[in-house]
């Protein structure tokens, strides 16, 4: 739903084509939605047929062909649909790296600490970049400073395990640590497959 609430929102404020579609989302959202090229011309697609957007070709001058969106009646209708539910409910933030941070104890102390450092690094580049592109109009920038405030606390919290790991000889704590049975040396391995 919020794939299509985006998009719809998008198409609210102007007729845009595709590339011009992705390139924002890229750019300004792509952090706080997953919503890769092929994904977005599929629910244009889809859109289209449920006559929520309509589209025309245009061709300027030798360029390739451009199909431009825009919202119709009824995709209005969707679209505070949409964002009267999205507003309403609350689901969770889902984090893709989360999963990694319950096996922290089965590597080196060393190494987790240059991981995390990394990660760190990762994260304040992009609130760097973030902060640094021009402000947005309306609410819509309420999306960018919540992305903002999430990739903040997330820093905070990384810099307090990296402190804790630091100062308590790699302890994270007895009472939830799993002692997992040795495991093989596995130098070489690339991290990032």
């Amino acid at each position: 739903m919020e794939r299509k609430l985006l998009l719809l929102g998008l198409l609210r404020q102007q007729e845009m084509y595709g590339y011009q579609i992705n390139d924002l989302i890229d750019i300004h959202l792509g952090s706080s939605i997953n919503l890769t090229k092929p994904t977005a011309y599929r629910l244009l697609h889809i859109m289209t047929e449920q006559g929520w957007i309509t589209f025309r070709d245009e061709q300027v001058g030798k360029r390739p062909t451009r199909r431009i969106y825009s919202l119709t009646e009824s995709g209005e209708i969707q679209f505070q649909k949409y964002l009267k539910r999205c507003l309403v409910q609350y689901e969770p933030t889902e984090y893709a790296s989360t999963v990694c941070l319950a096996f922290l104890d089965t590597l080196p102390t060393e190494e987790v600490l240059l991981l995390l450092k990394e990660r760190h690094n990762s994260i304040s580049e992009k609130i760097a970049s973030m902060n640094s592109n021009e402000s947005h109009h309306g609410s819509f920038q309420l999306t960018i400073d919540h992305q903002i405030r999430h990739l903040e606390t997330d820093l905070e919290w990384l810099a307090e395990v990296i402190d804790r790991l630091e100062s308590s000889d790699g302890e994270l704590g007895d009472e939830i640590y799993i002692h997992p049975p040795s495991q093989p040396d596995v130098k070489g391995e690339d991290y990032y497959e």
